[in-house]
């Protein structure tokens, strides 16, 4: 299937498209909610995926009242998730090799997360990756978060290319949203949601992994 644009710059989502940290925060969230003796429902933690911080806090409040104590809740999932990190977290398939091709061709790059910037340093910041970017637009950078398209158009206004001429790549139906409504030729690499009809409606393709996308990418020239 051939792009509708000659892609001119890559835009990557973080969390579940470039290192396999939504298991991490899904196990984290789990185990803090049984120390407190209540289940943390799947069905919720999978409509916090992509969402800003605020959103997914909102989220909670509206599943478990608006007396819930998020602030301690999030404090404790993140001494979790920096242990996880402290440990290592594994970057998905196909990163090191998409980057290589990136290079070769001389594409701009960035990263537009609904992640703080202290979280992209956490998660990607052993892994060595992060010199490969050009810009990483993180929150705070942006006005309104995924599912609105502000961070995919700051990473584009970053870049300096045209949002049609940027493949933004996500594993998120907030992540799609927000990147089909910023203009962007989006690319779907599914990790713990699956591809809806909505989803393939929004995106020029639903990718298997990273190294499906470096190949069609190959095939453009």
């Amino acid at each position: 299937m051939s792009l509708p644009h000659t892609v001119l710059a890559v835009v990557f989502d973080m969390d579940g498209l470039l290192c396999d940290t939504e298991v991490v925060y899904r196990d984290a969230m789990h185990a803090v909610a049984a120390e407190r003796g209540h289940d943390f429902p799947l069905a919720l933690f999978q409509s916090m995926i992509g969402l800003p911080g605020p959103m997914s806090d909102r989220q909670m409040l509206n599943h478990f009242g608006e007396d819930y104590p998020v602030a301690d809740f999030n404090e404790q999932v993140r001494v979790r998730v920096d242990a996880a990190c402290d440990a290592g977290i594994v970057l998905k398939a196909g990163v090191t090799e998409l980057l290589d091709h990136l290079e070769a061709a001389d594409l701009p790059r960035a990263i537009a997360t609904s992640s703080s910037h202290r979280a992209v340093q956490a998660h990607l910041g052993q892994s060595g990756v992060l010199p490969r970017f050009h810009e990483v637009i993180a929150r705070g950078d942006y006005a309104r978060g995924k599912p609105n398209p502000d961070p995919f158009l700051k990473a584009a206004e970053r870049l300096g290319v045209a949002p049609a001429h940027c493949l933004a790549l996500e594993d998120s139906h907030n992540g799609v949203r927000a990147a089909s409504a910023a203009g962007m030729m989006t690319v779907m690499v599914p990790d713990l949601l699956d591809a809806t009809e909505e989803m393939h409606g929004l995106c020029v393709r639903i990718a298997r992994d990273l190294h499906e996308v470096r190949e069609m990418l190959a095939a453009q020239g």
